[in-house]
């Protein structure tokens, strides 16, 4: 009997002694990858965090120098971000893939694409000096890190006044593209990918004029992607899936709703980023 009181006081006791939680680190960029201990997400590169935060929406306030940008003539872009709490100017960033500020810009009719860099001033603005091709609508995305929060992405328009071209609407185009040094070839899974449902989308890689096969990282990954709804409503911007250094770089994408997306990659080869297009047409399920 005493030996069967010191095992249930030793379990009582063992039942009231502090367990030590174990930690769930995950990655803020691809909040699927978790892991037990601190390290970088094996997708992106990125640091995981014990934890994420709960998700807040920074605010962007973009100022253009002229306020009325002029085709083909210079325009400085400021951007200042605010914490959504405090209404304080956020000055401390996280890096993501190399850079504290990714900046896309993208014209009223698709044609025309940029993946730029702003610069911080030391005041906690970012800066971006650059030259409007046309007139019309352009959408701004913004991809930042506020240390502490969340990955933000934050999507303005500005416009360049001038004549109204009419905006031609997009067509399907999946052929192979050249870009600076390689040809592009993509291939998706289903073969007509569908609204709300992932597709799996494979980029396969040549040499131009007969190199060596030679693909390189740019910016921290194997390449980069900005998808563009036909109306400039849905933007995303994705890092692979699954690539290695090899020939085929996999993406994998949800697109929201049917029609024709624009999708932008970028890879670098031989220090040369290739920047390439296809007009991708995602169906409904009926």
């Amino acid at each position: 009997m005493r030996k069967l009181l010191l095992i249930a006081a030793a379990m009582v006791m063992a039942a009231q002694e502090p367990r030590e939680i174990p930690v769930d680190f995950v990655c803020p960029m691809d909040p699927e990858i978790h892991a037990k201990d601190p390290g970088k997400c094996p997708r992106c590169g990125m640091r995981l965090v014990a934890g994420i935060p709960d998700p807040l929406e920074y605010p962007v306030d973009l100022r253009l120098s002229p306020r009325a940008p002029l085709p083909g003539k210079p325009v400085e872009m400021v951007f200042r971000v605010q914490d959504p709490r405090t209404n304080a100017l956020v000055t401390k960033f996280d890096i993501v893939h190399e850079k504290l500020f990714h900046l896309f810009l993208v014209s009223e009719d698709l044609s025309y694409f940029a993946h730029e860099h702003p610069e911080h001033d030391g005041e906690g603005a970012y800066r971006f000096r650059t030259t409007l091709p046309k007139s019309g609508a352009y959408r701004v995305v913004s991809d930042f890190y506020p240390t502490g929060a969340t990955p933000q992405m934050h999507v303005s328009t500005i416009v360049a006044p001038g004549p109204a071209e009419r905006v031609k609407p997009l067509v399907a185009d999946m052929g192979e593209k050249n870009g600076t040094n390689l040809s592009v070839e993509l291939v998706t899974e289903p073969a007509e990918p569908l609204a709300g449902f992932k597709t799996l989308m494979f980029f396969r890689l040549k040499p131009a004029r007969g190199a060596a096969f030679n693909l390189e990282q740019y910016l921290g990954a194997w390449g980069h992607m900005l998808a563009a709804s036909w109306d400039l409503i849905d933007l995303v911007h994705t890092h692979p899936f699954l690539a290695d250094g090899g020939p085929q770089v996999q993406f994998n994408m949800i697109f929201p709703r049917e029609g024709i997306y624009r999708v932008w990659v970028q890879f670098q080869s031989r220090g040369e980023v290739n920047t390439v297009a296809f007009n991708l047409p995602v169906k409904q399920l009926r």
